[in-house]
Parts: C-alpha cells; sequence; structure tokens
C-alpha cells in the first residue's frame, strides 16, 4: 500500500457531508460523460498504441490529478494517498477474468511495455484475490469494448467501498468527432460533483498532454 496521510477530521470542511453520506445505504455518486477522443484516436492508429493502456495511462494520471479521489475511507476517518494504482479487468482464455495493478508514475513510452508485462504475469496469475491492505490505494478500471453506452450501473460491496471506479465502453463517431462513453462512480462521502468535474477536465487535459508528444502525424 502506497505512502498516505489521515486527515485531521476536525479540520475537514465536509464533516458534516461526510458523516451524512456515510450512512446512507448506497452512498455512491456517478456519471458517465461522453469523452472526446478525436485527437487521441488518430495518435493511437497512426503509432499503433494499444488502446486500452492509452486510455488508462489518461484515466490513472487524471484521477491522480484530482485530490478527493485519492482520498479512501478507513476505521471511519479519511485517508488520503500521495498517488494511487489502477486495478482493471483481465479477460482470460476461459471466459473468467483477473486483476492486474498499474502504477502511472513513468513517462507513456515506458509505461506501455511495462503494462504489457504486468498484465502477462496477471493472466499467468490468473487471481481475482485481493486483501482489504491491497485495494485502498486503488482506482477500479474496466471496460466495455463492445457497445457504446450513455450510463452505467455498477456492482458495488457491503459495507460500501471508497475506491472510485472508472469505466470506458466503444468509440463512436458523431459528426466529426470521436467520442468515448466514460463512466465514474465515487462514494459520495468523499466526492462530489465539483470533484468528478475535475476528474474529467484533467482527463481532457491528459489527452491533450499525450496528443501533443511526438511523432503524432495527420489523420
Amino acid at each position: 500500500m502506497g505512502n498516505y496521510r489521515y486527515l485531521d477530521m476536525e479540520e475537514y470542511r465536509r464533516r458534516a457531508h461526510f458523516e451524512y453520506f456515510s450512512g446512507l445505504a448506497y452512498p455512491y455518486v456517478g456519471v458517465t460523460v461522453q469523452v472526446d477522443l478525436t485527437e487521441l484516436l488518430c495518435k493511437i492508429k497512426n503509432e499503433k498504441l494499444p488502446f486500452f493502456f492509452t486510455i488508462c495511462y489518461c484515466v490513472s494520471r487524471a484521477a491522480n490529478r484530482t485530490q478527493e479521489f485519492r482520498q479512501r475511507i478507513r476505521d471511519g476517518k479519511i485517508i488520503e494517498f500521495d498517488r494511487c494504482r489502477t486495478s482493471h479487468t483481465v479477460a482470460l482464455e476461459d471466459g473468467t477474468f483477473c486483476y492486474c495493478t498499474l502504477a502511472d508514475e513513468m513517462p507513456f513510452t515506458e509505461y506501455l511495455p511495462y503494462a504489457a508485462r504486468e498484465q502477462e504475469e496477471a493472466k499467468r496469475e490468473g487471481s481475482i484475490e485481493e486483501t482489504e491492505e491491497d485495494i485502498y490505494d486503488k482506482f477500479f478500471v474496466s471496460t466495455v469494448p463492445w457497445i457504446s453506452y450513455t450510463s452505467l450501473i455498477q456492482p458495488t460491496p457491503v459495507p460500501a467501498d471508497s475506491n472510485p471506479r472508472i469505466t470506458w465502453g466503444k468509440y463512436y463517431a458523431q459528426g466529426e468527432r470521436i467520442l468515448l462513453p466514460v463512466s465514474v462512480l465515487c462514494h459520495h462521502a468523499l466526492v462530489d460533483g465539483r470533484h468528478i468535474a475535475d476528474f474529467y477536465q484533467s482527463l481532457d487535459k491528459e489527452i491533450e498532454l499525450l496528443c501533443g508528444q511526438e511523432p503524432g502525424g495527420e489523420c
């Protein structure tokens, strides 16, 4: 588990909101946004980049840019990580899936071979078992690449956990733009709509930054 600190609940400005939403039967808030993928898809095709890892890199770095996405509830208090990792689903040959954990603290060119190695290792192990300590510093990531959608219902545990869930579907054309449905589900005791909007703005920024890297090319 990565480095973290406990927040001072006496100074925490959302303390009343934290207490209120922590007591709800379903304390989550979520939304699906159609993210503009036009320029990034051009880069992916021109450079023959792996689609999933490219999106996962952008999503992970955007989520880490958003302070509230790095917060978790532990023993009734809030901890905040310096950096979180992604835990994504990996399809196995028997029709089931396993989990693969990735960090993003490296340049994109280093991330791609690293991610491929980690995913192959995860496939060999083929496990979905994780300890409670293992999951705190993770963003739960998955994809539904077969369909485009406007909303998504996520399975959640009882009692509720506080890990953000980020999922995307199949991209599609709308006029001259290419859009990708990206869904976010967060614990409302930690995250409000403003913070979710911050994540999507950061995601747009990460896509813009990645598209600005050479070699690029015209579509």
